[in-house]
């Protein structure tokens, strides 16, 4: 009888079972998960874009009759449309991730996490402005600076509540992923860091073309960024070793 027992050694395909094990996106898929991920964020923002604007204009036409207010209105069709983009964003993220979890939890999350966010960061801003309306425009430029410097800290900061919804779902399947809550209002700092750097060059674009280069290019860094940065994160998350996902076959 050989001295080397069938059972001395692991078998180098659970040895590779194990690795990919390791990670919630395996280490082979890192590179395809970044830019499948990266895109459809970016494909999402622009048609979950669209189609807040047209629910808002379809809402707009209709006659607000029913109810006494015609501020209720505004408040519910803002709210209508925002919720059709958080929707769409976040059901484009879980065509994506739904071999790693479960993607109606992400879509939940996702779309709860974003609608919250929202509310929170308009509701403040709408009070800072409110402030300085209260000075009856004679509000000097070091007043200015610090309500436009909170109004910024208020936008950052509501990104907590997108990234407390999607880790309550990423707990369930990682490990150490405490971080994740901060993770979003990292992007929204970096957003407000590329506006605030696009808008020192507006003076070095023809002011014909100003408002849509700034606004384009915008668009294009905030999605760009909302996609990419969530993707390195979700690669470093580890998986916890009772959850397994279900690798998608390489065609």
């Amino acid at each position: 009888m050989s001295a080397d027992s069938p059972t001395s050694a692991p078998a180098p395909s659970n040895q590779n079972a194990a690795k990919l094990g390791k990670f919630l996106i395996p280490r082979s898929q890192t590179q395809n998960f970044l830019i499948k991920f990266t895109c459809i964020t970016c494909l999402g923002w622009v048609v979950g874009g669209f189609a807040s604007i047209a629910a808002e204009n379809l809402l707009n036409q209709l006659s607000p009759d029913l109810l006494p207010d015609p501020q209720i209105w505004n408040v519910l069709v803002s709210f209508v449309s925002s919720a059709v983009f958080a929707l769409i964003f976040a059901a484009d993220q879980a065509l994506v991730i739904r071999p790693y979890i479960p993607g109606w939890w992400w879509l939940i999350a996702t779309s709860i996490g974003w609608q919250i966010a929202s509310t929170v960061s308009t509701g403040w801003i709408n009070y800072i402005k409110s402030i300085a309306a209260s000075f009856n425009e004679n509000v000097p430029p070091e007043a200015m600076l610090l309500l436009g410097g909170l109004s910024t800290i208020a936008y950052i900061i509501s990104g907590i509540w997108l990234g407390f919804c999607q880790w309550l779902v990423l707990r369930r399947y990682t490990v150490n992923s405490w971080w994740w809550n901060f993770l979003p209002a990292v992007c929204f700092f970096f957003i407000s860091t590329l506006i605030w750097l696009l808008s020192l060059l507006q003076n070095f674009i023809p002011e014909a073309n100003r408002t849509s280069i700034l606004y384009w290019n915008g668009q294009g860094f905030t999605a760009f960024i909302l996609g990419f940065i969530p993707a390195i994160g979700l690669c470093t998350l580890k998986r916890k070793s009772h959850h397994k996902s279900v690798i998608p076959s390489s065609s």
